[in-house]
């Protein structure tokens, strides 16, 4: 009779009335940003050893990062344990894993390698690479700071204001992971280095950018979008170097080029006096 009627409880009523089991749902949120964390404490290391093989890995951890920062958020809104402790150690995890782990990985990836030759191509390069990613670095701590203030765009939650430091690290991580060899032409070290100066900006930028919060994850989906889902998850684990390449760069690709679209809408639209 007892378990029945504590089956019978609502759970966040036994959550008030338990401690020790508020405890532990608070502190479930905590361990997927501390997982977070790690994985980009792992990422920096992994890139200053400096192999192909370790800037695989440190590309890898930063996924894996990306993976957990959307489930802390995820779960601490579930079993309502949402706090603002919680809010600002996601984000001083997030400066970590999406601001300093890929800036390092795209500094000692793109440059290490190269000859540096005083007053060669590259040194410039270098100081090109210093440059290109701090911007990098500072844009997502400043991406960030923005969201803890202003929140989604207007009109629900359906859009981020500016690229997603998730999303802008993911483009960065696919690369190594896609090419996985260190570049050792300058040439293609300033496209790389030109392309994550890019991202900060996007970063900061008003464009934007799909959420996929509207998506109803925890409602009943037909079996065609499950066996899709599946399939979807087969494929990046078959083919992750092309296929997560592709679709990290068309995210960042693609709402640039509709915002384009709805400026040169917005401008060719007849004025009324």
């Amino acid at each position: 009779m007892a378990d029945i009627e504590q089956h019978e409880i609502p759970f966040k009523e036994r959550r008030l009335r338990n401690p020790r089991l508020r405890r532990g749902i608070f502190l479930l949120p905590s361990l997927f940003t501390a997982a977070n964390l790690f994985c980009g404490y792992y990422a920096v290391v992994a890139s200053l050893m400096g192999t192909w093989n370790d800037f695989d890995h440190a590309a890898i951890a930063i996924g894996l990062a990306v993976v957990f920062d959307s489930l802390d958020g995820r779960v601490a809104r579930m079993t309502g344990t949402s706090t603002e402790f919680g809010v600002q150690f996601d984000s001083l995890a997030d400066v970590v894993s999406f601001g300093v782990a890929p800036a390092v990985m795209a500094y000692a990836w793109g440059v290490r390698s190269l000859p540096m030759h005083e007053g060669g191509p590259g040194q410039l390069v270098g100081d090109l690479a210093w440059g290109s990613c701090l911007l990098f670095l500072i844009c997502c701590a400043w991406r960030l700071a923005r969201f803890n203030v202003q929140g989604m765009a207007p009109g629900g939650s359906k859009y981020f204001v500016g690229m997603p430091t998730p999303a802008a690290a993911g483009v960065v991580a696919a690369m190594v992971h896609g090419f996985k060899e260190p570049l050792h032409d300058w040439r293609w070290s300033v496209a790389w280095l030109l392309m994550v100066g890019a991202l900060g900006g996007l970063m900061t930028s008003t464009i934007r950018y799909n959420s996929f919060k509207e998506i109803p994850w925890t409602r009943k989906q037909p079996s065609l979008a499950i066996v899709l889902l599946f399939l979807l998850l087969w494929l990046v684990w078959k083919f992750s170097e092309p296929l997560l390449v592709v679709l990290s760069c068309s995210y960042a690709a693609s709402h640039v080029a509709l915002h384009l679209v709805r400026m040169a809408r917005h401008r060719m639209a007849p004025r009324t006096v």
